[in-house]
């Protein structure tokens, strides 16, 4: 037996036996399973817990962006969506009151990680490289892939467990492990159990137990995504995602399977359309969403909306900025930290590009014992400002884009007129890179939503008459401070805090 395999199995014997890891982490979902791996693959011991292991169902977290995929792949874990009868997604198309505009991910040189390498085994310098792709799919699917990867990780324990607290050390503020409930298979019945690790990673997702502990931000949520899921159904563009703009909020529609397209019908709250003198949610998918999506969808959605008379599946869209974090011995990381609208499909690009980033920062080349805290906390802070420069695009985009699509007054309603103009007009790469998780830089952001301001400003004067110049002015001021309050402070909290 070799010395390796000696190791191994003591440091397997520490976990299973005695609870102890080189790092504990709460939450076998996207990040914590990437990030547990990650972490494995680089010697570390670790113990992955979870509360409930069979596959999950839920209605968010289905569609991966080129940049989610991109990163997923540096991990070693791109055969997770391989063989779950996922759907590729080249772009979205983007339906304004039944005009619409196809927008592909672009290309970009060098993205996949073909350095000089040419396409296709070609040596022209000159060639294409391909187009990214993304990748919608059922998630308990997806889910269920990465807990088998962790599973078969020799450097990796998973145990299925409630944790219910953090451990403190006696005589300092050093977080040591976690207090867990675990089932007695004998009597069915929870016992206390306790998990210690040099680093306690919490990623227990959008309704953490943890975070109210830890950060003092909570999430803020205007609305809510209520799902079906549509069988066999005509999308206008296959391989694409769509949003529907044309009810009182934006629809988003995807492929999620052969057979299955998820269909996310964002609900504000106390929306008047959706209120129980009108049906309520039910009232208003019938009443308003329906006509509102392109005809070859409107079967498959009735369809659907029919088979069942509950209210549908639903999750709060939330938007909670990031925080820095410098408690030792624990982080809280993925959407229990950070999260934007789901509405741009970019929480799993977010989750995976941070995953690479802490891989490196936290590589026992860097941070040879994870028990230096200080040592931890010094990376912790650089990951802070690191990731948001893709984060920050990306969970803007989202917000941005939202409070657009979901226009609630007239200024908002005319730069909805202006975004679906701007891309109209054949401006959609650098938009989509920045979607997609392809640009990570927050001054082409910046420029393209006020480019669209300024558009939405110009329309506006065409349609009021050049004649009308003090009209215009009122206008404009008033087009470009909403662009302002829509934009600055989201960007300011997302790149600057």
């Amino acid at each position: 037996m070799s010395e390796t395999t000696v190791v191994l199995d003591e440091l397997a014997e520490r976990r299973i036996k005695y609870h102890e890891a080189d790092v504990v982490v709460i939450g076998a979902g996207v990040f914590g399973c990437a990030i547990a791996h990650a972490l494995a693959e680089q010697g570390r011991s670790v113990i992955l817990l979870e509360r409930w292991l069979k596959e999950p169902n839920r209605i968010v977290g289905e569609l991966m962006q080129p940049g989610g995929v991109n990163s997923l792949r540096k991990l070693g874990l791109g055969h997770c969506i391989d063989d779950i009868d996922g759907i590729p997604c080249h772009g979205f198309n983007v339906f304004f009151y039944g005009e619409d505009v196809r927008m592909p991910y672009p290309r970009i040189q060098g993205l996949l990680g073909m350095g000089d390498e040419k396409t296709n085994g070609s040596t022209d310098s000159k060639a294409e490289p391909p187009r990214p792709q993304g990748r919608s799919f059922h998630h308990g699917r997806f889910i269920t892939q990465l807990r088998k990867a962790c599973l078969k990780h020799p450097n990796i324990s998973v145990f299925e467990t409630e944790a219910v607290s953090t451990i403190k050390g006696e005589h300092n503020p050093e977080i040591l492990g976690v207090e867990t409930r675990t089932v007695n298979p004998s009597t069915g019945e929870k016992e206390p159990d306790c998990f210690f690790g040099q680093l306690t990673i919490v990623a227990d997702g959008y309704a953490s137990r943890f975070r109210k502990q830890f950060i003092k931000q909570t999430p803020i949520v205007r609305s809510k995504f209520y799902a079906l899921e549509l069988i066999d159904c005509q999308l206008p563009s296959p391989g694409y995602g769509h949003v529907i703009i044309g009810a009182s909020s934006p629809v988003l529609l995807y492929q999620i399977g052969t057979h299955e397209t998820r269909v996310l019908v964002d609900v504000p709250e106390k929306l008047p359309e959706a209120s129980p003198a009108n049906g309520g949610v039910r009232g208003y998918m019938k009443n308003v969403v329906l006509p509102a999506l392109p005809a070859c969808v409107q079967p498959s959605f009735k369809a659907a909306l029919e088979k069942d008379t509950r209210i549908p599946q639903s999750m709060p869209n939330s938007w909670l900025p990031p925080t820095k974090q410098a408690v030792p011995g624990l982080v809280i990381l993925g959407d229990a930290m950070n999260m934007r609208h789901p509405l741009t499909g970019g929480g799993m690009t977010v989750a995976l590009n941070d995953v690479v980033l802490l891989r490196d920062l936290l590589s026992p080349q860097n941070i040879p014992d994870l028990a230096d805290t200080a040592a931890v906390c010094r990376a912790m802070s650089t990951f802070h400002w690191q990731r948001k420069r893709l984060t920050a695009i990306i969970n803007v985009l989202a917000m941005a884009l939202y409070s657009l699509f979901a226009a609630q007054n007239k200024e908002l309603a005319k730069l909805q007129r202006g975004c679906f103009a701007y891309f109209k007009r054949g401006v959609t790469r650098d938009p989509m890179g920045m979607l997609g998780g392809l640009i990570p830089d927050p001054l082409v952001l910046a420029y393209h939503f006020f480019s669209v301001a300024f558009l939405a400003i110009w329309l506006d004067w065409k349609e009021t008459g050049l004649w009308k110049i003090p009209v215009l002015i009122w206008n404009a001021f008033w087009i470009l401070w909403t662009a302002s309050v829509v934009f600055l402070p989201v960007m300011y909290r997302e790149l600057l805090v």
